[in-house]
């Protein structure tokens, strides 16, 4: 331990421990974070995680990180995948369990993207029921149809990067072009115009059942997503002050 502790620079141990004294006095938080596509929650979620030291579950990426690592639920989601089937809510929610006892995910769970089914949200009470646990509230980023049509259809991201540019918003210096590399952007496939219809119905058949769900146990909290970066943050924490644990 000692000897792999020497190979870590002090900037980095330093800022370790800076983060676990700011940490300590967190409240124990498990919320979801909502919303159609293009509402901001990938804008905002890095701000919760960082701002209440909470982990950030999100399916896409629970998913590619058990592939990768070859835990029992990654190998089955992999089967599943290789043979171009959709991952089942028993595969997802097992994934769940096993990222909800790192490290991380001590103090609490910004869930993501997740549940996205009324059928996944009962799976998740009963998994965190079984543990004493439960979700505290749900953020609801809000924003009219027509707004998400032309935040999703503009958005550009530079692939090695993941740098991501929006021409009305974030336009890059030179239209088509990354701002670092001067590589070429590219869109997409789901923020095409043809897609963006299609994601959006989705959300509404799909997902919005489980903010009605959630809303019936008195743990909504809605926030108006069409305002700046900075106006929907302010709206968000003073949402997470209304969602603590009892």
């Amino acid at each position: 331990m000692a000897a792999s502790l020497r190979a870590i620079p002090t900037r980095v141990i330093l800022e370790e421990i800076q983060r676990r004294v700011f940490c300590v006095d967190k409240e124990e938080k498990r919320v979801i974070l909502v919303g159609p596509p293009g509402c901001g929650k990938g804008t905002q979620a890095p701000k919760i995680v960082d701002n209440y030291c909470l982990c950030h579950l999100a399916t896409g990426d629970m998913l590619r990180a058990a592939v990768t690592s070859g835990s029992k639920m990654g190998k089955e989601a992999k089967k599943i995948m290789d043979a171009g089937k959709l991952v089942s809510d028993d595969v997802v929610v097992g994934i769940i369990k096993e990222n909800l006892d790192r490290e991380d995910c001590k103090i609490g769970v910004v869930f993501d993207g997740f549940p996205r089914t009324v059928k996944q949200a009962e799976m998740l009470d009963e998994v965190l029921k079984s543990r004493g646990e439960g979700i505290d509230g749900v953020i609801q980023m809000d924003v009219p149809d027509e707004l998400l049509h032309a935040r999703i259809t503009g958005r550009y991201i530079h692939k090695a990067s993941g740098r991501s540019y929006h021409t009305e918003f974030n336009p890059p210096k030179v239209a088509g072009k990354d701002d670092v590399t001067g590589e070429p952007l590219i869109q997409r496939s789901d923020d095409k115009p043809d897609n963006v219809a299609r994601r959006l119905a989705t959300f509404r058949e799909q997902t919005e059942p489980v903010i009605a769900y959630y809303a019936a146990q008195g743990k909504v909290v809605k926030v108006n997503a069409d305002q700046s970066i900075d106006a929907v943050w302010t709206d968000i924490t003073a949402s997470m002050d209304k969602v603590g644990r009892a």
